[in-house]
């Protein structure tokens, strides 16, 4: 099921908490909804539910103006952080619930229902476990249980609100894997939000990237990642570091020196550069950024060392163990990779 949101415009008691949002949602693919609080991810989530009315703007599903329709309408499964199960009830009854209270015209027989309900227990791996009340399972599993529920009534489309979010790390990390093949399996459309870069990263087709209400960068996870389309994405996305510099005459300029990155093309004048810790030469000599050692500290398979550069700015470079340059008190280094953006 495709889905279009085409211009939506979302207020609460006169607040903007989106602004002129449009996204094309393809058949069948995995896309996150990507932003820090605030950004008006969840808000487009539940407009797209059904559980907020755009106050301008249309919500398509297919070809069908979906703008005013309910939920039930819509046919959503809907997946919260918190499970939102019944605690009185047990597994099983939990998945066969919005089977059971379809209108009469829709509703499988019991014996199907029950068949269903087994059957996605068994894909999201708790079969035998159908007896067990939610309060004995464990928060991983309870998530498993919310989703084969969202999946029994074979949703238009499947909403996930940081379904995660109330996990420990590891499980979260054994839970993206195992979403991402659930849902190559079953092939639902699928909108996930979530705050996590990471998340998003491994288990989205495409990411939108959010901000202030406003959609700032959608696109696969290597494109946002490799190639962000503002200050505020490549400050978002991964880690990175910013140095203010000059444009003059096709050369990227700090303190008055160059650094020796070229910038044909660019505008001349006050400019930003960012590049990511992991994307830097160390080197000798020549044309570089330069800083004193203020502090490292360990990250993985590396050491990061945060460099003052002078006039209080401060930048992050990754160091391989054993580098040579890794013990000196001052290091010159160079971005591999980099973007420039105009001044603000």
């Amino acid at each position: 099921m495709e889905v279009r949101v085409a211009g939506v415009r979302k207020e609460f008691d006169k607040f903007p908490a989106l602004h002129d949002v449009s996204l094309d949602i393809r058949s069948g693919e995995l896309i996150a909804l990507l932003g820090p609080s605030g950004s008006g991810k969840t808000t487009l989530l539940r407009l797209i539910a059904g559980l907020e009315t755009p106050t301008d703007g249309r919500i398509f599903f297919g070809d069908t103006d979906a703008s005013e329709k309910s939920v039930q309408e819509r046919n959503i499964g809907f997946v919260f952080q918190h499970y939102a199960l019944f605690r009185h009830m047990t597994i099983l009854e939990n998945v066969s619930f919005g089977l059971k209270v379809r209108p009469k015209d829709r509703r499988p027989q019991t014996e199907e229902i029950r068949r269903r309900a087994l059957e996605l227990l068994d894909l999201v791996q708790l079969s035998g476990l159908e007896k067990r009340y939610p309060n004995q399972l464990s928060g991983g599993q309870r998530q498993r249980v919310a989703l084969a529920r969202a999946l029994a009534i074979e949703p238009a489309v499947l909403l996930l609100d940081e379904p995660f979010g109330a996990l420990d790390a590891q499980v979260r990390r054994e839970l993206r894997k195992w979403l991402r093949e659930i849902h190559d399996r079953t092939g639902h459309t699928t909108v996930f939000v979530t705050h996590d870069q990471e998340e998003a990263l491994e288990l989205s087709d495409r990411l939108c990237v959010m901000s202030q209400g406003r959609i700032e960068q959608v696109g696969t996870p290597d494109d946002v990642y490799d190639q962000p389309g503002s200050p505020f994405v490549f400050g978002f996305i991964g880690e990175s570091s910013e140095v203010p510099v000059v444009v003059e005459n096709g050369k990227v300029l700090s303190g008055g020196r160059p650094i020796g990155i070229p910038a044909e093309g660019a505008h001349s004048g006050p400019a930003r550069l960012f590049f990511r810790p992991h994307d830097v030469d160390l080197v000798d000599s020549g044309a570089a950024l330069s800083g004193n050692v203020a502090t490292t500290r360990r990250v993985s398979g590396t050491r990061r060392a945060e460099l003052d550069i002078g006039a209080g700015q401060f930048v992050e470079v990754d160091l391989p163990f054993g580098h040579p340059l890794a013990e000196r008190t001052t290091l010159s280094f160079r971005p591999r990779r980099w973007q420039l953006f105009p001044a603000q």
